[in-house]
């Protein structure tokens, strides 16, 4: 079955422009360059999945015109990863259904701690509800017909996931990947990997590293995801790359 991975979001937790930053980038007309909070969606036309849902996560929704929503699939606790969540509340009212939140128990407990009152007694009406489901790194797990495999990554010191969808692999937020979690990633067509920038960073691959692990997983095509203002122009860094590398950009939808 053909499915479609859309880029709902490319950037990092200040998002492309920053407040306030008067830089080439946060300046520039070239829509390829304003960035939204990393996301993504996966669509086979009738299901779709999220990855991740941010503080943008309302206007990605929007953008792309999503009148249903299957699951959201967490990588870590983060606030750019999770603090849309309360935006789901049109889909429970359509759907009037919990909505499936699948993460690690560590991200799925903070999920719970910072919206409490989805879990309340006494709810007010307009909250909405959402299942948890618990995973590890060890998972395999299927939604909608669509088989994930979990993959560990460590964001500094701070283990997350990834996943494998089919030939596809997402992964952002990583510094390193250990050869055991390397593995699961054999053979996938597309790799979806974070690059933040030039300069070294403590918790996130910058484009040497990201462009290192994409020699070494060997895809057909990788795409580079969870990018900083401070990388450069798209237009201007997509002319430095590896054939087989591309920049990513919010709305690019690719077929897997």
């Amino acid at each position: 079955m053909k499915r479609e991975f859309t880029f709902l979001g490319t950037g990092t937790s200040q998002g492309i422009p920053v407040i306030g930053c008067q830089c080439a980038v946060c300046q520039s007309p070239n829509p390829k360059n304003k960035r939204l909070r990393v996301s993504g969606l996966i669509s086979d036309g009738v299901h779709r999945i999220v990855i991740d849902a941010g503080p943008d996560f309302r206007q990605q929704m929007l953008a792309q015109k999503v009148n249903r929503l299957d699951a959201i699939l967490l990588t870590h606790e983060h606030n750019d990863h999770i603090i849309g969540l309360d935006d789901i509340r049109p889909f429970y009212f359509m759907q009037k259904t919990d909505m499936p939140v699948y993460g690690l128990q560590r991200v799925l407990t903070e999920v719970k701690n910072r919206f409490s009152y989805f879990f309340a007694e006494k709810r007010y009406p307009g909250v909405p509800r959402i299942a948890m489901h618990p995973i590890a790194k060890e998972d395999t797990f299927v939604i909608k017909n669509l088989p994930i495999q979990s993959i560990e990554v460590m964001h500094g010191a701070m283990p997350i996931l990834g996943y494998r969808f089919d030939d596809l692999v997402y992964i952002t937020d990583a510094k390193y990947i250990s050869e055991v979690e390397t593995k699961k990633m054999e053979g996938c067509k597309t790799l979806i990997i974070n690059a933040l920038h030039h300069d070294e960073h403590h918790s996130h691959f910058n484009l040497e590293e990201a462009l290192a692990f994409v020699e070494k997983v060997k895809p057909d095509m990788a795409w580079l995801t969870h990018v900083s203002h401070l990388m450069g122009d798209h237009e201007e860094i997509s002319k430095q790359l590896p054939q087989n590398v591309r920049l990513a950009f919010d709305g690019l939808s690719i077929n897997f």
